[in-house]
């Protein structure tokens, strides 16, 4: 990639962080009825036509900071020994992002309250489930390169990214939940233990055998 294009590459990610960025802060203030797309060109001081530019509407600018977090961890995925099972290179990957990057959710204020609007706000709620779905696809991707298999022949990468995140999902969810005091990475440590405890299921000698039918 050339100087120049390095420029514009950073330029373009800058202009959305900040209209982002600038979208949360509104949200969160006034909640997203009070909030139009206006109002958020005119606090990140770009025109409504650059705005559409980057975003469909405000939920998708309210939830875009999600997609760069989800990104880094997906590049700290990427990044861990090949001989690490899926499952522990996700949770190696959370616990990168969450020792080593300052926008870790748990670092800043506002990612708590945001993460609690999303699961509430039925409005946002499609853009949320866009931006999980494009970050587990990506996921899923990454284990089965890791394992050398073909992601749409084999259901192990989908179903290891499955628990993985169900792991991450239900720690936010608790660490997001009214009176919660235990912070998000120990809750992510019992989230994973748990899920590294939970024994196999087993097929017993008087299980029935199938039936066949004949025609």
């Amino acid at each position: 990639m050339s100087t120049q294009q390095g420029r514009r590459t950073r330029k373009v990610r800058e202009s959305r962080e900040t209209m982002a960025n600038a979208a949360v802060d509104l949200v969160l203030a006034h909640g997203l009825d009070q909030v139009t797309v206006e109002t958020i060109s005119e606090r990140a001081d770009v025109s409504r036509r650059t705005f559409s530019r980057y975003f469909a509407g405000k939920e998708d600018a309210v939830v875009d900071a999600l997609r760069a977090d989800f990104a880094l961890i997906n590049a700290a995925l990427a990044a861990r020994p090949a001989r690490e099972s899926p499952l522990t290179a996700y949770y190696r990957a959370l616990r990168s992002w969450l020792v080593d990057e300052p926008t870790a959710w748990h670092r800043l204020p506002r990612s708590r309250d945001l993460l609690r609007m999303l699961h509430e706000e039925p409005a946002l709620l499609p853009a949320y489930l866009r931006v999980q779905d494009e970050a587990e696809t990506e996921s899923v991707a990454i284990v089965a390169r890791r394992l050398g298999l073909d992601a749409e022949r084999d259901l192990r990468p989908a179903l290891a990214v499955s628990l993985a995140v169900g792991a991450f999902g239900t720690a936010v969810r608790f660490w997001i939940a009214p009176g919660e005091s235990d912070p998000l990475p120990r809750l992510i440590d019992t989230a994973f233990a748990a899920l590294a405890d939970e024994p196999a299921p087993r097929t017993t000698t008087n299980e029935p055998a199938p039936r066949t039918t004949t025609t």
